[in-house]
């Protein structure tokens, strides 16, 4: 189904979410069509966010709000879901779009296969009416859903499409890049290569499964890396619970925009406990990239992730973008023995061949864990 069918019997004009690759048309569409506006379209920093923004401009205008997700961000929706706009509470109608992940019958990730199944029950149980749309879905059907919807909403209580791997589609194009010159790769083998032997923990997405790369081509062991394959935005309090328990190793942390803005709170709690064992390196290259390259508000030179870290209580934080001041941040960093942050600027793009880890995410947390333990 062509995106701007969906868009046309929605017939909302207010959107805000997460990027997902599943929703990847929707992304694109909403991109080419409003790009960040404040009035129509908002990329959130989590899917609890946004579906605040959402029910801010319910009030203010009394109309009905879409929110986007993968389903992976159901989690983070429950607790406003529950105790903001239920219809026992403030009775807040919501439209929510959910990219299904690892929908039962079909090969995903590690991280997708148990979201995937639950998905629905999920929505059900938190009494989200939702209809599901596929390939085969057709217009005459999503409006039928829609007018079954119709009184739902106007019970101020919420519901949801869950959109099938290429649902959707959109024949609009959409670039996605920033003037950095960094390449995130050549930017992880140089973290890698300073880190040595000491234990690094990777966030989710495109950034593990290039380390996991550099490993692989270099002839290296895994056992030094934890791959956060899931729970986006959480690599970092891992590595804070990692080095607060190893006092005697160094702990790395290779973290990226979009994850550090989605539970940015672990900067304070990370900046609180002050490890002097823990070097926090964010990647920044303004982009949701491993969903489809949509912008993060990173993308805004008035987001300072330095000036936050430092004001959550970081010893040491700077900002790089040459691969000189990078190899001397890195080397200072080890040396220091006091919690640092380094931010990396680099360019939105990744290999069209990035391979995916070999190892299951069961066997690389017991080579890990046998790893720091040994």
């Amino acid at each position: 189904m062509k995106v701007e069918s969906l868009i046309e019997i929605l017939g909302a004009d207010f959107y805000t979410g997460v990027p997902d690759s599943q929703l990847k048309a929707l992304c694109n569409y909403m991109m080419s069509k409003y790009g960040i506006d404040s009035k129509h379209h908002m990329i959130a920093a989590n899917e609890g966010n946004c579906l605040a923004l959402a029910a801010g401009y319910h009030m203010a205008t009394g109309k009905v709000p879409v929110c986007y997700m993968q389903n992976s961000g159901e989690g983070n929706i429950i607790n406003p879901l529950a105790s903001l706009v239920n219809d026992k509470v403030y009775a807040i109608p919501t439209i929510f779009i959910v990219g299904w992940r690892g929908e039962p019958g079909t090969k995903d990730e590690p991280q997708h296969i148990y979201q995937g199944i639950v998905t629905r029950t999920l929505l059900d149980d938190m009494d989200v009416k939702n209809f599901v749309i596929t390939k085969e879905t057709t217009e005459d059907e999503l409006k039928a859903a829609m007018a079954e919807f119709a009184p739902i909403l106007a019970a101020g209580k919420q519901v949801a499409f869950v959109v099938s791997k290429g649902a959707l589609s959109f024949d609009g194009k959409v670039d996605y890049k920033n003037s950095y010159k960094l390449n995130r790769e050549e930017v992880i083998g140089h973290v890698a290569k300073a880190a040595g032997e000491d234990p690094i923990v990777s966030t989710t997405g495109k950034i593990s499964r290039e380390l996991f790369e550099y490993r692989t081509n270099n002839g290296m062991s895994h056992k030094y890396d934890f791959l956060t394959v899931g729970s986006m935005g959480h690599c970092s309090s891992i590595a804070l619970g990692i080095a607060i328990n190893k006092p005697d190793l160094t702990v790395w942390c290779i973290d990226g925009d979009g994850a550090a803005l989605m539970h940015m709170g672990a900067m304070a709690v990370i900046g609180s406990n002050k490890p002097s064992n823990m070097i926090h390196v964010v990647i920044n290259n303004g982009a949701h990239e491993t969903v489809g390259g949509m912008p993060t508000v990173c993308s805004d030179p008035c987001v300072n992730i330095p000036a936050v870290a430092a004001a959550c209580g970081y010893p040491y934080t700077v900002s790089v973008d040459n691969f000189e001041d990078l190899d001397k941040e890195l080397e200072a960093a080890k040396a220091r023995g006091a919690l640092s942050l380094i931010e990396v600027k680099c360019q939105v793009g990744a290999r069209e061949d990035l391979g995916r880890p070999t190892t299951t995410a069961l066997e690389n947390k017991n080579n890990f864990m046998e790893y720091i333990n040994g």
